[in-house]
């Protein structure tokens, strides 16, 4: 499967959500990145760099949206991971906190849409069927 066996639509899907990504992530943690306590920037501020650096990635795949998939992929790996190993055992304990919930549902909004916008059949032939490169 090349990049030409793709329809135009789906490459905008793909687009549409590089942009989706990349404005939802500037505009929640953009403001805090420029302006910032001195706690804030001891607790959060790695976090706060990793996702504005992932939003300026995501900027390229508005470009190249096929080239990075892997970001979309990423985004789906780790929110999946963040519910099963974070949030579910906080809620089966009873400890979920408003904070909690809230990054609750904003991964789980992540985790239905991602699968949805990914072109499932191209992953597969790209990176699973397709011979790796080689080693030496």
């Amino acid at each position: 499967m090349s990049d030409q066996d793709l329809p135009l639509w789906r490459l905008n899907l793909l687009r549409a959500f590089y942009l989706l990504i990349t404005v939802g992530l500037a505009s929640s943690w953009g403001p805090s990145m420029l302006q910032h306590t001195d706690l804030w920037a001891q607790r959060r501020g790695e976090l706060g760099a990793m996702l504005i650096g992932l939003a300026i990635f995501c900027v390229w795949g508005l470009r190249y949206p096929l080239q990075m998939l892997p970001l979309l992929i990423f985004e789906l790996i780790w929110k999946i991971l963040w519910i099963l190993a974070i949030a579910y055992p906080l809620w089966l304990s009873g400890a979920v906190t408003p904070g909690v919930e809230g990054s609750f549902y904003a991964c789980l909004a992540g985790v239905v849409l991602t699968p949805l916008v990914l072109p499932w059949r191209y992953i597969v032939h790209h990176y699973f069927r397709k011979p790796a490169q080689r080693w030496r």
